[in-house]
């Protein structure tokens, strides 16, 4: 699946119909979620050492037992829209068959990255911030502000936006890459954010060791931050003291202790996971009067499902290429047979000859 086949696919269903299935598709998931039949690992890889910046590529995958795997590979690298014109997170989600091993799909990450990160912190919103929540801001205006905005404003009907950023570009163009939603974006001070929101996004590129990007010290006693940008050792959001007063829910355990803002706290002080939070809701409904915060360091279930969506449409409006990448068919015993086979002339043809 192409960047066209993702374009067409928006523009057939809609950026919030698309957003709100997403929303719908990932909670379910959550509540029925059975560690005994789907199985997630927590991200690996390499760290990306460059003389102004640590990034990193790693890969991010899922299973459902007996059916399918879905693997993300992700790279993180903060000096791409500065130096090279190029998001800060790139990646291709791909699925395979358990059954053969044979790859079924494989689709651009970024846009799905972006989508399902939005829609994370919608659901965990949801459960935690206020229902009178009414001012949302946006700490960092990149790429993940749009889609932060975008799955929020589904949840809770926002009167108002405000963004902060250390780069007044970024800060200035925000309200117009969102102005499909028809919301008023208000750049301001950190100090002004942090006074009037009850809820708030933050997704920065802190440096490891840069943190906290919010001082903690005017905030609302209410107030839902949703943390995005820790995703590696060393790199957090948020102060320590906000943390230690407020019930931090992780997307992923395993995966927050390390890399998210759970690494600044001790085991016994972090609350429950996504997964907990949304199969019991009212457990934890007195929070939504206190200071809560989602710990999002980026959950490959997430990616299952958005991946899943994603390839449902484009099998209903008939998109995608096929490619015969693999060297399967002819004789299963002799790897050169494949070379003296005629070449797939059908999606029919490669289906049969690799028993998909």
């Amino acid at each position: 699946m192409t960047r066209s086949d993702l374009r067409r696919i928006v523009e057939e269903v809609g950026a919030d119909a698309l957003m709100d299935e997403l929303i719908r598709d990932l909670t379910d998931a959550l509540r029925s979620f059975d560690g005994d039949l789907t199985e997630v690992r927590k991200r690996d890889g390499f760290l990306l050492e460059h003389p102004r910046q640590t990034g990193c590529l790693e890969w991010m995958p899922v299973m459902r037992r007996g059916d399918s795997v879905t693997v993300k590979m992700v790279s993180y690298s903060p000096l791409n829209p500065e130096e090279q014109g190029l998001p800060t997170i790139i990646a291709t989600n791909s699925l395979y068959d358990v059954r053969t091993g044979h790859l079924l799909a494989l689709m651009d990450g970024v846009f799905a990255t972006a989508l399902r990160t939005g829609a994370a912190s919608a659901v965990a919103t949801r459960c935690l911030a206020s229902p009178d929540s009414r001012v949302l801001g946006l700490v960092g205006c990149g790429a993940q502000a749009v889609t932060q905005l975008h799955a929020i404003s589904r949840v809770f009907p926002l009167t108002e936006v405000l963004a902060f950023d250390t780069n007044e570009e970024a800060r200035q163009s925000l309200s117009r890459r969102t102005a499909f939603l028809g919301l008023d974006v208000k750049p301001v001070s950190l100090a002004e954010l942090e006074e009037r929101s009850d809820i708030i996004c933050t997704a920065t590129s802190v440096v490891v060791g840069g943190g906290p990007v919010i001082s903690g010290q005017s905030l609302k006693p209410h107030v839902h931050i949703n943390a995005v940008g820790s995703d590696l050792p060393g790199k957090t959001e948020l102060p320590k003291a906000f943390l230690e007063r407020s019930l931090v829910c992780p997307d992923f355990l395993a995966q927050a202790l390390v890399e998210g803002e759970c690494q600044q706290i001790r085991p016994e002080q972090v609350g429950p996971d996504l997964v907990t939070l949304v199969k019991n809701p009212d457990v934890y409904e007195p929070w939504r009067q206190r200071a809560t915060v989602f710990d999002s360091t980026g959950y490959a279930l997430e990616d299952q499902v958005v991946t899943a969506l994603l390839l449902r449409h484009a099998e209903r409006l008939g998109l995608g290429t096929s490619v015969g990448l693999e060297t399967v068919g002819g004789d299963a015993l002799d790897p050169y047979s494949v070379l003296r086979e005629p070449e797939p002339s059908s999606l029919r043809d490669i289906r049969r000859a690799t028993g998909s």
